[in-house]
């Protein structure tokens, strides 16, 4: 973690508790994420919810836009460090009520609190990366980022159903919810040096914004909920669901998001087509070699699990390689390539039969595609952004990644149950190909990339950062 240009690594005097803290946070929030998907079924069946099973997933990621969208005004207008506090103290409210929750409902209530206070803390992350990091360091802490899902990939499915096995699934997230406290705890000395912008040049606070980002949580988990409606429910839930996401993100979004404007519209366009790709197809790649080739949900996760790990490998090389040897379009280029070279091999297999091994090993060959992309779009959106509108452009991205992922995550379950679910001779293959058509377009938007600004020239401080 060190960069020839600055020679100042990221565990150096004045970065190393910010950069434990925020590895940490990053590392609490994959645990939670991988758990989930190991102890919710157990979960929905002592809450006696199977029927609101989706909502559980699809709720943190719905309410995160109204929490990225306000967190990104505020850290504009406020410097970010009640922001972090506000934020801290809703996802640990949140994940209280999740793990104390006696029905089913109270447990959906307690996924929104924490999903609107993970979505506002995402924001944070990267306000504090822009304004405490120089630029030159940007590219390591989004590796480290990255790697620090490669531990919670490793035993956080198997510790989250021993946990559940020996006493119960409450008890997973009493222990996320210490290592949050402890992870916030050691970011509480960075807080102090973001400091709010003069007076004069504060942004107003963008009311109607936050507003339409509220319409698109609802818009989008109205979409989540369409395949279990009926047929007729469904088609008005889809219409209904696609007009207002598409209304409600662009004014959340930067201007010609939607058309693949050159610079941070393009780059944000470009995150949420991956992330609805790969992450639309990823919930059904355990499902099929669970469904179609008799693995156990342990055999099954190895496809997630090297994934992961492939991620971390892809971003720490990333994050050591040079901008001159490593442009943005070759990093983009060949990233697509090889999450197409994993779509297309899940289509494969689901459309040939092929052995479960050869959909494992090209699920692992997209996770570095990911890895290369994902802490690439997040130097560009830091670089693209202009003075004092950091906040704007880093909710911009998570908002792209989150609608993305439940766009992605609603078409592909639209398609699988209209036909006919695990059942169904045609469901998994279609599922993956729609996915390859969204990889498609989000090639076709980095032709629409435009020049590239250089980095911030070593040793100069970064943007907003305290100066002492």
């Amino acid at each position: 973690m060190r960069t020839t240009a600055s020679r100042v690594g990221l565990l150096s005097g004045p970065y190393a508790l910010a950069t434990i803290g925020m590895v940490a946070i990053v590392g609490v929030a994959a645990f939670q994420n991988l758990a989930m998907t190991t102890i919710m079924p157990v979960i929905s069946h002592d809450l006696d919810g199977e029927t609101l099973y989706a909502l559980a997933f699809a709720a943190p990621l719905a309410a995160g836009v109204p929490g990225m969208v306000l967190a990104g005004n505020w850290s504009d207008r406020a410097g970010g460090r009640v922001v972090a506090w506000v934020s801290a103290a809703l996802f640990a409210v949140g994940t209280a009520v999740v793990m104390l929750a006696p029905t089913m409902e109270v447990f959906l209530a307690g996924r929104l609190i924490e999903g609107f206070g993970a979505g506002a803390i995402d924001v944070v992350l990267y306000v504090l990366v822009a304004r405490i990091f120089p630029a030159d360091l940007h590219g390591p802490v989004f590796a480290g980022f990255a790697a620090a899902w490669v531990v919670p990939a490793l035993i956080g499915p198997a510790l989250a159903g021993i946990v559940t096995d020996l006493w119960n699934w409450h008890w997973v997230f009493a222990g996320a919810l210490v290592i949050a406290v402890g992870a916030f705890t050691l970011l509480v000395p960075t807080l102090g040096r973001l400091h709010a912008p003069p007076v004069a040049v504060r942004p107003p606070w963008q009311r109607v914004r936050i507003g339409w980002s509220v319409a698109a949580a609802a818009s989008v988990l109205l979409l989540n909920v369409a395949p279990d409606l009926p047929p007729w429910g469904m088609v008005a839930a889809v219409l209904v669901g696609l007009v207002g996401t598409w209304s409600a993100l662009r004014p959340l979004l930067p201007a010609g998001t939607f058309r693949a404007a050159a610079g941070l519209p393009s780059v944000v366009l470009l995150r949420g087509l991956v992330a609805a790709s790969f992450f639309g197809s990823e919930a059904y790649v355990p499902f099929l070699l669970q469904a179609e080739h008799d693995l156990s949900a342990s055999a099954a996760g190895l496809a997630l699990t090297v994934a992961a790990l492939s991620w971390a490998a892809s971003s720490w090389a990333h994050g050591r390689l040079g901008e001159q040897r490593l442009t943005a379009r070759r990093t983009f280029g060949a990233g697509l390539a090889l999450v197409l070279v994993s779509l297309l091999t899940a289509l494969a297999v689901a459309t040939l039969d092929l052995s479960w091994w050869v959909l494992v090993a090209g699920w692992f060959v997209g996770g570095a595609g990911m890895g290369a992309i994902y802490p690439r779009a997040s130097m560009l959106t830091l670089r693209f952004s202009g003075e004092g509108d950091d906040g704007f452009a880093s909710s911009a991205l998570t908002i792209a990644d989150a609608a993305g992922t439940v766009v992605g995550l609603a078409v592909t379950g639209l398609l699988f149950t209209a036909t006919g679910g695990a059942d169904g001779a045609v469901s998994f293959p279609l599922v993956f190909a729609a996915m390859v058509c969204f990889a498609l377009l989000a090639v076709a938007a980095v032709r629409r990339l435009g020049p590239v600004p250089a980095p911030t020239t070593a040793g100069s401080s970064p943007r907003g950062a305290d100066a002492g």
